[in-house]
C-alpha cells in the first residue's frame, strides 16, 4: 500500500473466447489463488453446458442470468 498516491485502476481485458468484459470479471470472482486457467475451465464448461441444454447462445443466457441476480434498486443505510 503506497503512502504517496492512490493506485490507478487497471482496465479489465475482455475474455479471449467471447471478447466480453462481464465474463472476464465473473471469471476473476471465480478464480482462487490466482489460478486463472482453472477458473476459465469452470466458467467455459458451465457456458458450454448451458448452450447444450438451452439451445441458446451462452452469452445471451449469461447476461439474462446476471440481470436476474443484480438488484434493481440500490438501498443505502441511513444513520439515525
Amino acid at each position: 500500500m503506497s503512502r504517496r498516491r492512490r493506485a490507478e485502476k487497471r482496465p479489465i481485458n475482455p475474455d479471449p473466447k467471447f471478447h466480453d468484459v462481464q465474463i472476464s470479471k465473473f471469471m476473476n470472482y471465480v478464480m482462487l489463488d490466482g489460478k486463472k486457467s482453472a477458473a476459465e475451465k469452470i466458467v467455459y464448461g458451465a457456458l458450454d453446458r448451458m448452450e447444450e441444454k438451452l439451445r441458446r447462445p451462452p452469452l445471451e443466457t449469461f447476461r439474462s442470468a446476471m440481470e436476474n441476480v443484480v438488484p434493481a434498486v440500490e438501498v443505502r443505510s441511513r444513520r439515525v
